[in-house]
């Protein structure tokens, strides 16, 4: 049986991911992984920058 991707689950976040430029929460989840397991790309609608989270 197929198990599903546990990098494309959230940790049951409602608000988007904190921007480390602006502090905005006002985020997406670019992509559900990163260059590894333990991070996301994300990108914030407030100053325009894409960004990683460790999750």
């Amino acid at each position: 049986m197929r198990r599903p991707d546990p990098s494309v689950e959230t940790s049951g976040e409602d608000s988007g991911a904190e921007c480390p430029y602006c502090g905005s929460t006002e985020t997406e989840r670019e992509h559900p992984k990163g260059p590894s397991l333990c991070r996301s790309m994300h990108y914030c609608n407030d100053c325009e920058q894409p960004f990683e989270k460790f999750e």
